[in-house]
């Protein structure tokens, strides 16, 4: 009952947005960028930032399901600590779209939900498989957080502290699942995946 409490209260926090950072904003350290953005790219980041918050909605969705599915002990833990690390970047991708006068996207609720179930069924495949899932969601999350690092302003250093800690994050997340067991997912699964991504982001930088 205790575990079933837990992951319910990080489902509702991840869904609402009141999320806590075990960590200091890698954006702390710079000074505000009020008025060194114009108008069209303070919503064209606000529309990336919002991509990469329903990004970190659907990690601890996955997780949250991988976890509950793993038979060992060992993965079970390690889904775990990745989990918290990634509702640090889900914080502070929430701070960044308020100081950008910014939402997350109204669709959280259905994100979770199909990433839980996507994540249950990976995980009822066995660990192997759980952990080769988390290799490729964490390859393809670094490309698309390199192609925003590329997109934002020369200004917007807060955005871009942010991203680089997280993809260097997510980096040694991908690493710790395959040196843990994680097998290579087929081809169509990891297009899939990709495809998967596309709808999401297209959707979640407007919506």
């Amino acid at each position: 009952m205790d575990t079933f409490i837990r992951e319910f209260d990080m489902a509702l926090r991840a869904i609402a947005g009141a999320t806590r950072s075990g960590r200091a904003n890698p954006a702390d350290r710079l000074a505000p960028d009020d008025g060194q953005l114009e108008q069209a790219e303070r919503r064209h980041v606000a529309g990336l930032m919002r991509i990469n918050h329903v990004g970190e909605v659907c990690a601890q969705a996955l997780y949250q399901a991988q976890k509950l599915t793993a038979r060992n002990d060992e993965v079970r833990t390690q889904m775990d600590t990745a989990a918290r690390e990634e509702e640090d970047h889900l914080a502070w991708c929430a701070e960044r779209l308020r100081e950008l006068d910014s939402r997350p996207s109204l669709l959280n609720p259905l994100w979770y939900a199909g990433a839980f179930a996507i994540g249950f069924l990976a995980g009822r495949a066995g660990d192997k498989v759980s952990l080769g899932f988390v290799a490729e969601t964490e390859h393809q999350v670094e490309q698309h957080l390199s192609g925003h690092l590329d997109q934002l302003p020369a200004a917007d250093g807060r955005s871009r502290a942010i991203l680089e800690q997280m993809r260097d994050d997510e980096i040694r997340h991908g690493d710790a699942a395959r040196a843990a067991g994680g097998v290579p997912l087929p081809a169509p699964v990891r297009a899939l995946m990709r495809g998967a991504s596309r709808v999401m982001t297209t959707a979640a930088y407007r919506i």
